[in-house]
């Protein structure tokens, strides 16, 4: 399901068995995500012939103080001392197509189930020193990798064990009970939807493989290949086979395989997947850091999941309304996701050497560009609101409650862009541990309101729930570069000596 999409994934490439995990690579979802490629940062002296370049771009300068890198002289991933608004454009522009085309699909199966009935819709609901390190193959060797995907592949088949034989028990805490008209085909499609697990977690994780290697393109266009599959297959199951909901559920399934082995494919071609030594693995540092970070997603999978519920209480009719309003939002709202997951990977690459210039230049753009977008999608989807629900229902009573909650839809757009960038911008200074605190604290405050405001409000209380959600975790994310502690002291630094030359 879309809310479930998580949001960092972990993939550390280590620069040495004692160095602690530092900074990472890029995911905002998150769903939330196991794959983003992380720097561990090993401070050591630049060497005498290495060069700094300013923030401006202008001129190369020797620079003695000591970076992260492993090989200050060349460093791996590529960085531009200038151009952080272009560098910025470039790699969230592959982002946002990759963002948008898994919600399109989900989009289009939500709009073919809606065809199907109200009662049907609403029952479908390091790069650093390793990156030399080549195997006699010529492909890298980088254990992080391995240990991603073998811990990827096995949390996906727990998550479908879990899902197939707990649908019952899913649906029961959702609200859906058995002498409920939702409950058998929703038991059915989350059952099938289940067998997706394995190869959705898979793909999330090379996903952020690739993006560790600031390769934003290759998902993109193995998703669209994937997804592709389940256009045709959506109506031909659905409508020539008639399966109805069932057809829905196995062209999704179907198309999240095709992407998840078109990417391993891919993967395959430029590193080892599998460590030829099972010591090599480094599970560890996964358990330690994703630790919190599994907290942080089942905190906000807790509070979508009580909303759903009591969207679920209100009847068949509230349900299908609420997940056509659920799918909109958050597939306009990972778009803004995009720029999140690009100034993530250029933060990581900057903090990791010291460039804390770079760093602020970096989120000041990212943010500016946040609220604009924001504005503009809600604007885009106030405007075209009405005609977007069409194509899901003609129901003229689903139509009237999903209307009565627009106003949350688009309005939310511009906190949601930017509680997503907040989330990017922590994660690439290896804040894992405030975000996952904070998104807790946010998840528990937010269900109290989707617990009693849907009692008085109908389905627009679950909506304000769902606001308060995003609004609190941008809150969160604001308050955080406001302490004069932790990664964001710099800034603070930055401006008491700003005021220092002022004052002199």
């Amino acid at each position: 399901m879309l809310y479930a999409r998580p949001r960092p994934a972990l993939c550390s490439f280590p620069s040495s068995p004692s160095t602690p995990l530092r900074s990472s690579f890029s995911s905002p979802s998150t769903n939330t995500k196991l794959a983003n490629l992380s720097v561990r940062r090993r401070t050591i002296p630049v060497a005498p012939h290495a060069v700094v370049g300013d923030d401006d771009g202008g001129g190369d300068k020797p620079n003695n103080r000591a970076i992260s890198f492993a090989d200050a002289t060349e460093p791996p991933i590529g960085l531009h001392p200038g151009g952080v608004t272009s560098e910025l454009i470039l790699l969230a522009l592959p982002a946002v197509l990759g963002q948008a085309i898994d919600p399109l699909a989900q989009l289009m199966e939500t709009a073919y189930i809606g065809r199907l009935g109200a009662l049907e819709l609403a029952s479908a609901e390091d790069i650093s020193k390793n990156v030399g390190n080549h195997s006699s193959s010529g492909k890298l060797e980088v254990a992080s990798v391995s240990s991603a995907l073998i811990l990827s592949a096995g949390i996906g088949i727990m998550e479908a064990l879990a899902l197939f034989l707990g649908s019952g028990l899913f649906l029961k805490l959702m609200g859906v009970s058995p002498a409920s008209p939702m409950h058998k085909p929703a038991q059915l499609f989350l059952s099938l939807r289940a067998l997706g697990a394995p190869a959705n977690v898979i793909m999330l994780a090379v996903q952020g493989i690739f993006r560790g290697f600031k390769d934003t393109k290759t998902p993109v266009f193995y998703i669209g290949l994937g997804n592709l599959s389940a256009v045709v297959l959506l109506p031909l199951l659905i409508y020539v086979f008639r399966l109805g909901i069932t057809g829905a559920a196995i062209s999704t399934v179907s198309s999240q395989y095709i992407i998840t082995i078109l990417l391993l494919w891919s993967l395959n071609k430029r590193a080892v997947l599998l460590p030829p030594r099972i010591d090599q693995l480094e599970f560890s540092r996964y358990l330690k850091s994703g630790g919190m970070l599994l907290g942080r997603t089942l905190s906000i999978l807790l509070s979508m999941t009580i909303g759903t519920s009591m969207a679920a209480r209100e009847g068949p009719t509230a349900m299908a309304a609420h997940q056509i309003c659920l799918q909109v939002w958050l597939a306009v709202s990972l778009l803004a996701d995009s720029l999140a997951v690009s100034a993530q990977a250029l933060i990581a690459s900057s903090y990791a050497i010291l460039d804390y210039k770079r760093v602020q230049k970096i989120a000041t753009f990212a943010l500016q560009i946040g609220v604009v977008s924001g504005l503009a999608l809600s604007a885009g989807l106030y405007i075209s609101f009405s005609n977007i629900t069409r194509l899901f229902t003609s129901d003229p009573e689903v139509l009237m409650v999903v209307s009565s909650c627009s106003l949350f839809v688009c309005a939310s757009q511009p906190i949601n862009a930017l509680a997503f960038i907040f989330d990017g911008l922590h994660y690439g200074v290896s804040d894992f541990d405030y975000v996952a605190q904070a998104t807790i604290v946010v998840g528990v405050m937010s269900s109290l309101v989707l617990l009693y405001a849907p009692s008085v409000f109908g389905l627009t209380g679950v909506w304000a729930g769902l606001t308060t959600l995003m609004g609190l975790r941008m809150v969160a994310g604001i308050l955080r570069l406001q302490w004069k502690s932790g990664p964001w002291s710099f800034l603070h630094k930055e401006e008491s000596k700003t005021k220092s030359t002022l004052n002199e």
